[in-house]
Order: C-alpha cells, then sequence, then structure tokens
C-alpha cells in the first residue's frame, strides 16, 4: 500500500481539508491492522492496475462515492456505492452466502492496464 507521507501522496491533486487527511489516515491504519484480507486485496488490486488502486482507496476513505468501499471483521472503511447496481448486489450476497471480506471497487483511473475490468467486488 501506498505509504508515502500524505503530502507526497497528494501531489498534483486539490489539497485535502484537515479532517479528509486525518479519515484517510484513519482508515489506512483500520485497513492495515485489523483487516488482513481487506489489504491483501488492496496489493493484489495495485498488482493488477498499478498505483491507480492506492488512489482509489484514498479517494473513497476521504468521503469519495464510488472509489472504494470494504468491510472486514466488522469493520468498515470507505464510502458506499449508494445507487448503482453493484451495491445491492453486494448486500444481496453477503445475506445470502454470507462473507469474511468484501471490497468493492470503483472504475480503474483513465490509463491504468486492467486485465479483467475496473470496477466490481473482489
Amino acid at each position: 500500500m501506498d505509504t508515502r507521507p500524505p503530502q507526497q501522496a497528494r501531489q498534483g491533486a486539490a489539497a485535502l481539508t484537515e479532517a479528509q487527511a486525518a479519515a484517510v489516515q484513519r482508515g489506512l491504519h483500520i485497513i492495515k491492522t485489523a483487516m488482513p484480507e481487506v489489504y491483501a486485496s488492496i496489493q493484489a488490486k495495485a498488482a493488477e492496475i498499478g498505483q491507480g488502486a492506492y488512489g482509489l482507496v484514498r479517494r473513497g476513505l476521504r468521503g469519495e462515492a464510488r472509489c472504494f468501499w470494504a468491510m472486514e471483521r466488522g469493520h468498515v472503511v470507505g464510502t458506499p456505492f449508494a445507487g448503482h447496481p453493484v451495491q445491492d448486489a453486494v448486500a444481496r450476497n453477503m445475506v445470502q452466502f454470507g462473507c469474511a471480506h468484501v471490497c468493492i471497487w470503483g472504475e480503474a483511473p483513465a490509463g491504468a492496464a486492467t486485465a479483467g475490468g475496473g470496477g466490481g467486488a473482489d
């Protein structure tokens, strides 16, 4: 996972508010310390599409919709995909089949190399 200091990670991006930056740091801490399967899924996604995966995670953690949402062991991070069909499908499958963890990804950043498409759930 991208562990650069927040200032370096934001190069070229709009400056985050203090609250957004804190939310990103809290979310990253939860993912790294309490959500091992989600963390592994993030690393796998980065191997698939590159550094854009970390950008999607950070955008979801700071409150941007339809970028990244994950759940594991009672911990929830990111922003829901409200109004997107994937959210309802995932919710139904979670109830019907149960799950240990869920990651929902937004569209891959433009230009990212993707083997199996940019959106969907892990």
